[in-house]
């Protein structure tokens, strides 16, 4: 069921949300400071092109830290809320039909991890 999903998936939004994630990665990278967002962000965007049957859970390994704690400032100030945003209107669009709900339901969770991508994982 999870292929059908994905598949499903990449057609109406994977895609699209693949490309977005690119592209702010690819931005990220153009300075210096946000090479480690942009890494984040491309990865984040790889793994949107197949989410189903994974799960968003807290990153382990303890506290950020300093630099940590200041990239996710930046984040938040920047490509955090555009990303959390275009989840939201995807999973809205997708739930007004009966096929796209589950396609809905998985954009409302992944906007947690558009919002602070470096305290959130897919596993």
């Amino acid at each position: 069921m999870s292929v059908l999903l994905n598949l499903i998936w990449i057609f109406l939004a994977g895609l699209w949300l693949f490309l977005c994630y690119l592209l702010i990665g690819l931005s990220f990278c153009a300075t210096i400071i946000g090479i480690p967002m942009g890494l984040v962000s491309m990865m984040i965007g790889v793994q949107m092109l197949m989410p189903f049957g994974k799960n968003v859970v807290p990153r382990s390994g303890g506290s950020p830290g300093c630099i940590g704690l200041l990239l996710a400032c930046f984040w938040i100030l920047t490509a955090g809320p555009a990303l959390c945003i275009l989840h939201l209107v995807a999973g809205l669009a997708m739930c007004l039909t009966v096929i796209g709900i589950p396609i809905g339901l998985q954009n409302f969770k992944f906007m947690q991890v558009a919002l602070l991508p470096m305290h959130y994982e897919l596993r």
